[in-house]
């Protein structure tokens, strides 16, 4: 069976963090390979359901968009704001941290299709586990 093309995947590397009030911090680094570029996007949820779920829709709306946050975040930076707008239409934020956790996981998913609901537990499986250790080192007071 022939290998799929890396080129026309994009990549979603996913990690979950507990904020100090309680939150889920959901991060993601969306890599569009086509075009060669990246998009860092973070959102808020207050429970580890509702994050997944915000998680799902959040890869939707990337998957569907690809084109339209290229063109507005790389071709037209004249304008930086604005892709930052199309991001807060879904509650997304632009994450401007540097470094990423190391404790993530990632999917490909290739381009322009929807994200498939198997891919989708896979992240949901992984992540929890990263989440109940964050709860488990607030819990300590760390």
């Amino acid at each position: 069976m022939p290998q799929k093309n890396n080129r026309q995947q994009n990549e979603y590397r996913c990690a979950i963090e507990r904020t100090q009030n309680g939150k889920y911090c959901v991060r993601v680094r969306a890599v569009f390979r086509r075009r060669g570029w990246s998009l860092p996007v973070y959102f808020l949820a207050s429970s580890f359901d509702r994050a997944m779920q915000k998680l799902a829709e959040a890869m939707q709306f990337l998957q569907h968009n690809e084109e339209r946050l290229w063109f507005w975040a790389v071709d037209r930076s004249d304008d930086p704001k604005l892709v930052e707008e199309l991001l807060g239409e879904t509650g997304l934020q632009l994450d401007r941290r540097n470094e990423f956790p190391r404790r993530s996981t990632a999917v490909l998913v290739p381009a322009e299709k929807p994200v498939p609901p198997f891919l989708l537990s896979t992240l949901r499986r992984n992540l929890a586990p990263s989440s109940a250790d964050e709860r488990a080192r607030l819990l300590a007071g760390d």
